[in-house]
């Protein structure tokens, strides 16, 4: 999920009864006596947030994501790192992620600690704020089960995202030990309809593919030659991006999904999908029908929004966001 990318027998993920437990006491209606307001602040947040920085939905998702594949959803990827513990955010994987994500949590955060002190959590604002700026961008509006705490653990050293040059194998590995199948991930993936990819994330597809030719043979020539024009400085400014869908950039849609059959897509990972008989139909039929794509993507981000979900004594409501209550590491 880009920045902010055999017929497997797949890795079942062993769930336990526990976590079984803890997924089904999350409810959509949590805060209803406790908190009865917090949907209403956290969309004034998100909406003014996303209003004034319009690049807020697609960093939001991505933060989202990558918190999730990590320790589950649990908000340990905006644990501050200390002296003695160096957290998820200092990650390699995770140190570009937009400030503009953290922002608009740490926002609705401070909102509802003074509405409602020590009841809403990171990890339910973050879940929320994520489905709300989908829906605000053009997206469908999925349902979120509600009453998360925020995790004890927050370290470095787990972190394990796919990276934007994994072959089609890796990513459903990637997504098959987390328990989603090949269309999930695929629907999942289809977030890259917002957002941006750095250039140095496939400088090599435009610049260097090969030692007979310098441009993938994938990518749509003239899409690739004015990719090289607009990333040529990108080793003096390695903050030069290009977004993910250069037809409808700020719209959640599935030109995304037909970009790919042109050869418009900037991610290697991505673009594999088109080529692999096991993602390519889903691809297909999602460039095909809108309509099924966002039925699909929904049941997905449902599903990807309990994984791994703290309740009761495994977790807590943290003050801030960016550190545990008992301080410690």
């Amino acid at each position: 999920m880009g920045g902010a990318s055999v017929l497997p027998i797949f890795i079942l993920l062993f769930v336990s009864s526990s976590s079984l437990l803890s997924e089904g006491m999350l409810n959509e209606n949590y805060y209803q006596k406790s908190c009865p307001q917090m949907e209403k602040i956290i969309q004034e947040v998100v909406t003014t947030k996303q209003i004034a920085s319009p690049t807020t939905a697609a960093a939001t998702v991505r933060l989202f994501f990558h918190d999730c594949m990590i320790e589950g959803c649990d908000a340990s990827i905006f644990i501050s790192s200390t002296a003695s513990n160096k957290a998820e955010r200092d990650n390699v994987h995770n140190v570009n992620l937009a400030g503009d994500a953290f922002d608009v949590v740490v926002r609705a955060k401070t909102a509802l600690e003074l509405a409602c002190p020590g009841i809403v959590s990171c990890s339910d604002i973050i879940a929320v704020a994520t489905r709300n700026l989908i829906s605000m961008v053009g997206g469908p509006l999925y349902k979120v089960r509600l009453g998360r705490k925020d995790g004890f653990v927050s370290k470095s050293s787990r972190v394990n995202i796919i990276n934007s040059t994994a072959t089609v194998s890796e990513q459903i590995k990637y997504f098959a030990v987390r328990g989603f199948t090949i269309q999930e991930m695929v629907a999942l993936l289809g977030a890259h309809t917002i957002g941006f990819a750095h250039c140095k994330e496939f400088a090599p597809r435009i610049f260097n593919n090969s030692k007979t030719s310098p441009i993938d043979p994938l990518l749509n020539p003239k899409f690739a030659g004015s990719l090289q024009n607009a990333c040529k400085n990108y080793q003096n400014n390695p903050n030069m991006a290009i977004f993910l869908d250069v037809v409808s950039p700020g719209r959640f849609d599935n030109n995304f999904f037909k970009n790919m059959p042109k050869g418009m897509t900037l991610l290697k990972s991505d673009n594999l999908l088109i080529q692999d008989p096991r993602t390519k139909p889903f691809v297909l039929k999602y460039a095909a029908d809108q309509a099924v794509f966002y039925k699909d993507f929904s049941a997905a981000m449902e599903k990807l929004s309990v994984f791994g979900t703290k309740t009761g004594r495994n977790g807590e409501v943290r003050r801030r966001c960016d550190s545990f209550n008992n301080v410690k590491a």
